[in-house]
């Protein structure tokens, strides 16, 4: 029992280090070429651009501040959510994990920015004509995928099990 949740504690810790790692290498590459070039705007086609932006707010620029205070407060919850995540992840005994270990990985490099940076660089910009989404960055897909996932699960998944524990 004991080797199988080592081995289960290394294979979590290796996807998020991956996810971290991943998002990390699309970050500093994007960053060299700002230093070079002292501004990415790189036009792939009619759907996607690199545009480097400065997030210092939390996911897709939501809540973006100035002001010390607020950026400290939410760093500060996300330091608390990630720790609630760990324990999600602890606990978890089926495939719900992998969701939460992509939330995970994807928050952690978020969070390093946050840290390093005091903002977070993004640069993925998805548009249609003169609609453009938010700005966003390798780690923001990780944790958009597995939000989406588990609330997917928790509605289509659980349902029989629901209704199984009702009869």
């Amino acid at each position: 029992m004991l080797k199988n949740n080592k081995k289960n504690f290394f294979l979590n810790f290796l996807i998020v280090v991956a996810i971290f790692v991943f998002d990390r290498i699309s970050k500093l590459y994007i960053l060299n070429l700002a230093e070079i070039d002292k501004l990415v705007d790189i036009y792939f086609n009619p759907f996607l651009n690199f545009h480097l932006i400065w997030n210092t707010g939390v996911g897709f620029g939501l809540f973006s501040s100035t002001e010390n205070y607020f950026y400290n407060l939410i760093t500060g919850i996300i330091i608390l959510i990630n720790i609630i995540i760990i324990f999600m992840i602890l606990k978890s005994k089926d495939y719900k994990v992998y969701f939460l270990l992509m939330i995970l990985g994807g928050s952690l490099g978020n969070l390093f920015d946050r840290l390093y940076y005091f903002a977070v660089p993004d640069f993925i910009d998805l548009h249609y004509n003169e609609f453009h989404w938010f700005v966003f960055n390798v780690a923001d897909i990780f944790i958009t995928i597995g939000v989406l996932c588990l609330i997917f699960a928790e509605i289509f998944l659980n349902k029989d099990r629901i209704k199984n524990d009702q009869i």
